[in-house]
């Protein structure tokens, strides 16, 4: 068409938005998933760009259809209005993309009026409901379209923390029995079904009403003590909140109900009934780009709903809603005889084989955490190269759009998979602060890393005490540094039966240093940014100062220029024997008191390693279980004590570790009542 982009759009403007509206309807039913866990940045971007542009262009072209004068030229474009109504309803698997869009579901409300209304004008004024076979296929569309609008409204209302907090006074625990044995259920079903008997402790966690008063809460300690052994809590845990992510983030709060199964049940086939009635309409005076463009939205339309129906009828929700069912012929017939199961694994058979995944148990594990933690080290940070001519080009364009420090932190952080040694020891570790009290209403009594040490009576030991720090994040930098220094120059650590404790200790302070650095808002207590950086510039002027550090190399130049990530454990250039040669020289510089300018908690660092290092020497601790211990005890805290808002907003972007452990301190308490 000549006239170039401009005359296209001057002709083609509604085909274009309407085109373009359902493109971005399948980009989010496709990624709206891949929140669960950590994923690629393109692929987020993707998904986070989609949400923002599908309810704008949406909305638009409700507008543009409402004024426009191309329904004259296009007059099925009228058709169009009530697709975009529910292309604003949107899939069931996202309503929210942060917490705080569910907080906002006042003003979609009045945008739903609004648009309801723009729709109806598109159908009433511009009359095409006139009672022919086109008018009742967009009345019906109109209806499907209010229908779903209302019901993501009404979702996003639900996902609030107020709501469900209200939910949960009045909703009795759905707590039911009907689990196939472990041998005929596949364990991860296994385990599902059991995380929604006790998903009420879930829901009365995360709005801050863990306690529960109810007396009719018989079989309650059964199945909460039952799953409590080792690594199976994790599973548990790791469940839990993927379904709590359901609540916050999904429609699952108003698909499974029994208006929401009619809904669906309702759906495809006015979709279908549309579709049949546009074909038997006849088509004289459409353009036959128009005809084709109806049948694409038509089609969308059947294969959304129809999908959604699958979905809905196949989720482990609705295995809950039938167990919980006052209408006891439908839990019979649908479960006693298996049919709900039978449904249940084509669904996962079909999602897993549209995956291109073999067929195995592991296609239920899709609710599963990412198993991935953070890591972020001081020393490796300042034992980076300070030749600009080495600078990663990627650093070089983030130094002109963004501060420096932001580079700094997502380049120099990695992550690492985290092994089951160190989940069964933080179990184990958290069922010891469970047996010995140290839960008062489900929040820990003790400061942090106070009990490793009163335990072997080392609290009161001055520098052990101090360096715990005042602020949490402070002790976080304390014991941070210490351990490195300390680990540089243990002779126990370098053992050989050693490094499965030694690998556990720098993962979690590793851990805990990379969400001081990069999630402050996961952790209590005030945020030391300036302490940090001042601790950070001393080490790299110490580092500088030592003429055995060399400040350019040239080896790995061309690498490092098109390197994305260089964390803790990278195949970065640098190599841990600089870092060592930093963390020595700090202890012998400031326990030797070879400097006068202080720095913030460098002292205590040093004399944190000495103290640890005069333990090890004359045998009164073992200092590496100690040190472990107290990263653990630092852990629990940190999750215990994070607020429940920075819990279910880190749910959207894969879950933390310490989320999973603040859940898992509630189900410990709760056993115990």
């Amino acid at each position: 068409m000549g006239g170039g982009p401009l005359a296209l759009w001057n002709h083609q403007s509604m085909q274009i938005l309407v085109l373009l509206s359902l493109g971005l309807q399948f980009i989010l039913f496709v990624l709206a998933g891949i929140r669960r866990r950590e994923d690629a940045p393109v692929r987020r971007f993707l998904l986070w760009l989609a949400y923002l542009t599908a309810d704008s262009t949406a909305i638009y072209a409700i507008g543009h259809l409402s004024f426009s004068s191309i329904v004259q030229v296009h007059p099925l474009v009228r058709f169009w209005a009530p697709f975009l109504l529910l292309h604003l309803g949107g899939p069931d698997n996202i309503t929210a993309y942060a917490l705080q869009d569910s907080q906002l579901w006042l003003r979609h409300l009045k945008t739903l009026v609004v648009q309801v209304l723009g729709v109806a004008y598109v159908l009433l004024y511009r009359n095409i409901a006139d009672g022919n076979l086109l008018g009742l296929a967009s009345v019906l569309m109109f209806a499907l379209g209010v229908v779903k609008y209302g019901e993501r409204t009404w979702a996003l209302k639900c996902g609030t923390l107020e709501s469900i907090g209200a939910s949960v006074k009045t909703q009795p625990p759905a707590i039911h029995n009907h689990f196939h044995p472990q041998d005929k259920a596949p364990k991860e079903e296994f385990l599902l079904r059991r995380a929604h008997s006790l998903f009420h402790i879930c829901k009365r966690a995360i709005v801050d009403s863990s306690v529960i008063e109810d007396d009719n809460m018989e079989g309650h300690e059964e199945y909460t003590t039952e799953m409590m052994d080792g690594v199976e809590l994790w599973a548990l845990m790791e469940i839990e909140l993927s379904l709590m992510y359901d609540l916050l983030y999904t429609k699952a709060s108003v698909v499974h109900t029994s208006l929401g199964y009619l809904v669906r049940a309702v759906s495809p086939v006015v979709a279908a009934a549309s579709l049949v009635l546009f074909h038997l309409t006849g088509k004289d005076g459409y353009n036959r780009h128009d005809i084709a463009i109806t049948y694409i939205l038509l089609g969308g339309a059947l294969f959304m709903e129809t999908t959604s129906l699958m979905n809905a009828l196949g989720s482990s929700w609705t295995f809950a809603f039938l167990s919980s069912t006052k209408w006891h012929w439908l839990k019979y017939t649908a479960l006693c005889d298996g049919r709900w199961d039978r449904l249940r694994r084509l669904v996962v058979s079909l999602h897993h084989a549209v995956k291109g995944g073999a067929a195995s148990s592991s296609r239920y594990s899709s609710r599963r955490w990412s198993g991935t933690i953070g890591q972020y080290n001081m020393l490796h940070f300042c034992t980076r190269r300070a030749d600009t001519l080495t600078t990663p080009l990627l650093g070089r364009l983030a130094d002109l759009v963004a501060p420096n420090e932001w580079w700094n932190k997502k380049h120099h952080s990695g992550t690492v998979q985290l092994s089951k040694p160190v989940k069964t020891f933080i179990s184990y570790y958290m069922k010891r602060l469970y047996s010995k009290g140290e839960f008062n209403t489900g929040m820990l009594r003790k400061k942090w890393g106070e009990d490793p040490l009163e335990r072997l009576g080392l609290y009161n030991e001055g520098i052990l005490k101090e360096s715990l720090g005042v602020e949490f994040q402070e002790g976080i930098l304390i014991w941070h540094l210490g351990t490195d220094v300390f680990l540089a120059k243990s002779r126990t650590a370098k053992a050989k039966d050693a490094a499965e404790r030694v690998e556990a200790i720098k993962m979690l302070s590793n851990y805990m240093m990379f969400l001081l650095v990069d999630r402050p808002f996961m952790l209590p207590g005030q945020p030391q940014n300036r302490l940090y950086q001042r601790t950070c510039d001393k080490l790299v002027s110490m580092r500088s100062a030592n003429p055995k550090y060399p400040t350019r190399r040239s080896s790995g130049r061309i690498k490092n220029l098109f390197s994305v990530y260089d964390g803790p454990g990278s195949s970065s250039s640098r190599s841990a024997t600089e870092m060592k040669d930093l963390a020595n020289n700090l202890y012998d510089a400031y326990v030797n008191r070879e400097v006068t300018n202080v720095a913030p908690r460098l002292t205590h660092v040093a004399r944190l390693a000495e103290k640890l290092l005069e333990k090890e020497g004359d045998g009164t601790a073992n200092t590496l279980k100690l040190v472990l211990d107290v990263w653990t005890d630092i852990l629990v805290y940190a999750g215990n004590k994070c607020s429940r808002n920075s819990h279910a907003q880190k749910l959207n972007s894969g879950g933390e570790m310490t989320t999973i452990l603040w859940l898992m301190a509630e189900y410990l308490y709760q056993a115990s009542l």
